[in-house]
């Protein structure tokens, strides 16, 4: 049976380093990204995901935190994603398809993320991925590991 997990929040921004909005819903564009945002363009890291079991791990720290608050575009519930091995593909939505390209990141510096938080999971448990197949996104919407 194929994993699932279920997207939270469609977060985007108009600069890097910085939370992003929860917009609600989306376009994933194909070898681009999700329409919009800071990151997408035609690079291996055109869309981020974090799942509400990574971010909960900061809640239990007191910290109020935001769906975007990590600089996520997919915020996910019921499927940890930093176990999906790169390569892993994955449905989201009803036409959407990503590849998963890379799992965490070093940050160089300490973001606005990391100073309001006092923590970022991303670099440690977020994981990024390029959109093979063009389809809408929102809130609501089912992932599925292929």
């Amino acid at each position: 049976m194929n994993q699932r997990g279920i997207v939270i929040a469609v977060c985007t921004s108009e600069r890097k380093g910085m939370p992003k909005e929860d917009v609600s819903r989306g376009l994933l564009v194909k070898e681009h990204g999700l329409e919009g945002d800071v990151h997408a363009g035609n690079w291996h890291r055109q869309v981020s995901l974090l799942s509400m079991s990574s971010i909960n791990k900061i809640k239990e720290q007191g910290l109020e935190i935001e769906n975007g608050d990590f600089a996520e575009n997919l915020t996910v519930d019921g499927l940890d994603v930093w176990t999906l091995p790169v390569g892993t593909r994955l449905t989201v939505g009803r036409e959407a398809l990503l590849e998963v390209t890379q799992i965490g990141k070093e940050c160089h510096a300490r973001c606005a993320i990391f100073y309001r938080a006092g923590d970022c999971v991303m670099p440690r448990e977020g994981i990024f991925a390029r959109v093979l197949e063009s389809g809408p996104v929102a809130a609501g919407d089912e992932l599925v590991v292929l």
